[in-house]
């Protein structure tokens, strides 16, 4: 069923591209004057069918995967600082014991949660999640 898909895919580009090839001879020909020439821009109608396949939810982007991460703190350090780290050295952090951790989506703040340990892994409890107003408030910051 994919390759049928590719297939009629592939078949609806080529044929695109060939209608534009074919617009560009014919403009490139008659020479039309620039406004002439985007009022009558050929674009194929799609009719209802078109419509009728596109989907009013989010459900195409929901396999999309994101970069999800848990930021315990952060620290600036020295360059000869940094080379003198060696196993068992500390590193310390501008967060503080108990601190709620910063859970980032693709860099960007979603929440804030605690760590807890599940079947000997860590994990985070959501405690606090940034609202999309918010989200988009700080985007534009």
């Amino acid at each position: 069923m994919a390759d049928e898909t590719t297939t009629s895919a592939d078949d609806d580009w080529a044929a695109a591209i060939a209608e534009q090839s074919q617009a560009e001879a014919a403009a490139t020909a008659a020479a039309p004057a620039p406004a002439a020439a985007t009022a009558t821009a050929p674009f194929q109608d799609f009719g209802a069918g078109a419509k009728g396949t596109t989907h009013n939810d989010i459900d195409f982007i929901l396999d999309i995967p994101v970069q999800l991460t848990v930021e315990l703190g952060r620290t600036k350090i020295a360059i000869k600082n940094l080379l003198q780290l060696a196993q068992g050295s500390v590193v310390e952090l501008d967060g503080m014991a108990g601190e709620p951790m910063d859970v980032l989506v693709n860099g960007c703040l979603i929440a804030q949660g605690e760590v807890v340990v599940v079947n000997d892994k860590f994990g985070i409890r959501l405690t606090d999640i940034i609202s999309p107003a918010e989200r988009i408030r700080k985007l534009n910051r």
